[in-house]
């Protein structure tokens, strides 16, 4: 049989040379774009957790405003802001303010079935109490779904007095620059029927916050119904004014944010 005119010769006595194993290069491959792989993931990932809390704080924002928008409507029908929680003949706290602005929240039916006569946890009012209202949960908060992490600010000179409640006229300063309810850390969670808050000291010491539902500060409804971002870098001085409602604009203009 003739030889092959087109193939290559060969060197008299070299052996031919041997081919790797097919199944090598296939390893190699499969190697090299797993490693291309990893690589994207580690690229994405922190793009796509951005994206996450980006949405969860916009939801988070939308809590608070309508938070902000049903205390505004409770004022506008009764003249004052919801006292901080209700009490009983001896004085003992019995609901929230969370509750009583359930009307205003789209929650009036669930709020009809409450008897206000009774503490927030008495066995009379276990259908609200495990209720889930959304609008009352951050989506960023680590805690059980009928508990919130929006906490009213109390104080003496607050829009949440301990004694009585607070028209907004008694507000003499910006009402931007005035702090209504905020977004608290996880760990101090409570039942959004529970009759527990905040005080002046909480925003003050707010650099010292751990496990903030978002990184960096805290989001917080205004007594003029805005949402704004609180830094937990704000100096002190700042933060005092923010909780007050006669706070020095100057300081929170200079020293916030």
């Amino acid at each position: 049989m003739a030889s092959n005119p087109y193939e290559s010769p060969e060197t008299p006595g070299d052996p031919p040379a041997e081919k790797p194993p097919q199944g090598q290069f296939r390893l190699i491959e499969l190697l090299a774009v797993v490693a291309v792989i990893a690589v994207l993931i580690a690229l994405l990932l922190p793009a796509r957790r951005t994206a996450r809390e980006a949405a969860r704080r916009m939801s988070c924002s939308n809590n608070l405003k309508h938070i902000g928008l049903a205390l505004h409507n409770y004022h506008d029908e009764y003249g004052v802001l919801p006292p901080v929680y209700t009490v009983d003949a001896e004085g003992n706290p019995l609901h929230s303010w969370r509750t009583l602005l359930l009307p205003y929240m789209e929650q009036k039916a669930l709020y009809e079935k409450i008897d206000l006569s009774k503490p927030w946890d008495d066995p009379a009012n276990e259908e609200a109490y495990e209720t889930r209202i959304e609008a009352y949960q951050c989506p960023s908060a680590d805690c059980p779904p009928t508990h919130t992490t929006y906490l009213a600010v109390v104080g003496p000179n607050a829009c949440f007095r301990p004694s009585q409640p607070r028209r907004l006229s008694e507000i003499t300063e910006n009402g931007g620059q005035t702090l209504m309810v905020v977004d608290v850390e996880s760990q101090r969670h409570v039942h959004w029927m529970s009759p527990n808050d905040i005080g002046e000291r909480w925003i003050v010491n707010l650099s010292t916050a751990e496990g903030l539902p978002h990184p960096g500060g805290v989001q917080a409804v205004c007594a003029d119904g805005s949402v704004r971002f609180v830094s937990s870098e704000t100096k002190p001085g700042a933060l005092r004014a923010l909780t007050t409602i006669d706070g020095d604009d100057d300081a929170v203009a200079q020293e916030a944010d």
